[in-house]
């Protein structure tokens, strides 16, 4: 490790950062009473490749695909997971009717008799109930 003697003190940092504040406070009083040198010309060949706000910039085109991410598992890993996941997917049984595996599905299977047997009977009464008074609303006569 170095020696610590050698290094400055917490006044003589305090006093150096005062000194730079002071001497950058000066500087701009200094710099109003100096004139000012225009800044020389770059070489030719730096010019050609500044643009100029005239220029209109062209873009070269992209030869390069973008890389593709690695995947997380290695190839050797996801060719020995996949035969044990179709084994399973195999053995999952599909319900013949959509929704019978689920408690809506059975309510609605059981349901049904009943709803048909009750739209047989009144369903016709209530259709003609509604023809009959749209037709009398349309035609102005009241029932």
């Amino acid at each position: 490790m170095g020696d610590v003697g050698a290094e400055p003190s917490m006044e003589e940092i305090l006093s150096s950062i005062k000194r730079v504040i002071e001497e950058s406070e000066a500087a701009p009083a200094a710099r109003k009473n100096r004139p000012v040198r225009p800044m020389p010309p770059p070489p030719a060949a730096e010019r050609e490749e500044v643009l100029e706000l005239s220029d209109r910039a062209t873009t070269p085109p992209a030869t390069e695909e973008p890389a593709k991410p690695e995947p997380i598992i290695s190839p050797d890993v996801a060719e020995a997971t996949r035969g044990p996941l179709e084994t399973l997917s195999r053995m999952i049984v599909k319900p013949e009717v959509t929704g019978s595996d689920t408690l809506e599905g059975l309510v609605r299977e059981m349901l049904r008799p009943m709803l048909r047997e009750w739209l047989d009977t009144h369903l016709p009464e209530i259709v003609e109930a509604m023809v009959a008074r749209e037709i009398a609303r349309i035609s102005g006569r009241s029932l």
